[in-house]
């Protein structure tokens, strides 16, 4: 077992193309990636517009006089609980 997935790995990675997967190995076990490089920089650059767009939001509310922040403190048998909060109206 201990030869077996060494040589599974060599196998996999010279019969197909390199360029084309990833392979992980991690706490969850041997990941395959078979997405290509540009479909790979495609979803970047969908997570990236994402997260702009995301800022553009908070940064318009942010923008705006008419918000607050309101914090609460909750007392818990573990100790104080501290919750804040941004209320725009």
């Amino acid at each position: 077992m201990k030869l077996f997935i060494p040589a599974l790995l060599t196998a996999m990675m010279a019969t197909s193309g390199a360029y084309a997967q990833s392979i992980g190995i991690g706490p969850g076990g041997v990941q395959i990636d078979p997405r290509t490089p540009r479909d790979r920089a495609i979803e970047r650059d969908i997570r990236r517009e994402d997260r702009a767009r995301e800022r553009y939001r908070d940064h318009r509310a942010r923008d705006r006089g008419d918000c607050r922040t309101v914090t609460t403190v909750r007392e818990t048998r573990r100790g104080e609980v501290r919750e804040t909060q941004r209320i725009c109206d």
